[in-house]
């Protein structure tokens, strides 16, 4: 039988979490009023992107360039990710992971080759 008494910390964890992250969002708007800061203008209720007024409309498509870069830096981030701790160890690991680690790279290797083949990295 498990006894409950055990999950008793992870609740006041999960409690103490609940009521910091409330305190964080609420307490802030709560001041705001409370010291008149909140006083909504036609300037504060625009929307603020870089400066100035927005000429397009926001909910307009972007284009698929910004994903594909944001795709690749992902790949080559994991890449690194997964890089560093095993070249901390690889003279542990013995000849398996460095053969399995140069795969992985010369699977990147072809990706970057075929994206750049492609024309993903060329920005016009």
């Amino acid at each position: 039988m498990v006894d409950l008494s055990e999950y008793l910390p992870i609740l006041l964890f999960l409690g103490v979490a609940l009521v910091l992250s409330s305190a964080f969002v609420f307490l802030p708007m709560i001041a705001a009023r409370f010291t008149g800061a909140h006083q909504p203008t036609p300037e504060k209720l625009t929307e603020y992107e870089c400066g100035f007024p927005a000429f397009e409309d926001s909910r307009s498509q972007f284009d698929v360039r910004f994903y594909l870069v944001a795709i690749l830096f992902i790949i080559f981030d994991l890449e690194a990710a997964f890089l560093y701790p095993w070249a901390v160890t690889v003279f542990d690991l013995g000849w398996a992971a460095w053969i399995s680690m140069m795969i992985f790279i010369g699977e990147l290797a072809l990706g970057l080759a075929y994206a750049w083949k492609v024309g993903a990295l060329d920005w016009e």
